[in-house]
């Protein structure tokens, strides 16, 4: 795939817990410079759109472990909006999802992705659950009325896996997220189904890639 053509499917990302304005600042001007969209924390949205304004920004809900109240998650959502952001990646509530209470975990997806006009991204973090959860997951990431799912939040071991892209991609449009840091990786969760790549590899990803 073309430079020109895979850029705009990255979410160049910094969401480590260290993470500064400067490092946001960075990420910022390498998106701006390659084409590509930004994942960066909701602390730092409403400063990434007044100096970024032409750049996509996403930014995460309830990250990194999912467990936050509803209403709190919920309203993370709407801060992030009024702050400026395009997208939102939402972790669900693992711990509910491996219990069986698959309602619970779709009832608090509606109510964040009725909340903003904001696109969802929910995260599933495929190292931590079984295939079964994986697919109960999805499910209820469509049935909720989310966007895209996406694979993890590189925060537990183990990230994006081709055969975890290929089942979700039977649900909804699939964010291959965790652990991606070469074009030959990005291509291949591409060829699985993905249609979007989170990496903080952004630019060595594309740095491999073909020119058009």
């Amino acid at each position: 795939m073309h430079r020109d053509d895979l850029a705009p499917r990255i979410d160049h990302t910094v969401l480590g817990p260290e993470t500064t304005w400067a490092d946001t600042e960075r990420v910022l001007d390498e998106t701006a410079e390659h084409g590509m969209n930004a994942c960066i924390p909701p602390c730092y949205v409403a400063e990434a759109a007044d100096y970024a304004p032409d750049v996509t920004l996403a930014t995460v809900i309830g990250f990194p472990h999912g467990q936050n109240a509803p209403a709190a998650k919920r309203e993370e959502a709407v801060i992030a909006d009024e702050d400026g952001a395009d997208e939102l990646d939402v972790v669900i509530n693992i711990g509910r999802l491996q219990a069986g209470d698959t309602d619970a975990v779709q009832e608090e997806l509606a109510s964040i992705v009725a909340a903003t006009p904001l696109p969802v991204k929910v995260i599933i973090e495929t190292a931590l659950i079984t295939d079964e959860e994986k697919r109960n997951a999805c499910a209820a990431a469509e049935a909720a009325g989310a966007e895209m799912v996406k694979t993890s939040t590189g925060f537990a071991d183990g990230g994006a896996a081709v055969a975890d892209v290929e089942l979700m991609s039977e649900y909804l449009p699939v964010k291959a997220s965790g652990g991606v840091g070469s074009y030959e990786e990005a291509i291949a969760m591409l060829d699985a189904g993905a249609e979007r790549i989170g990496a903080s590899s952004g630019v060595e990803i594309l740095s491999d890639a073909p020119d058009a």
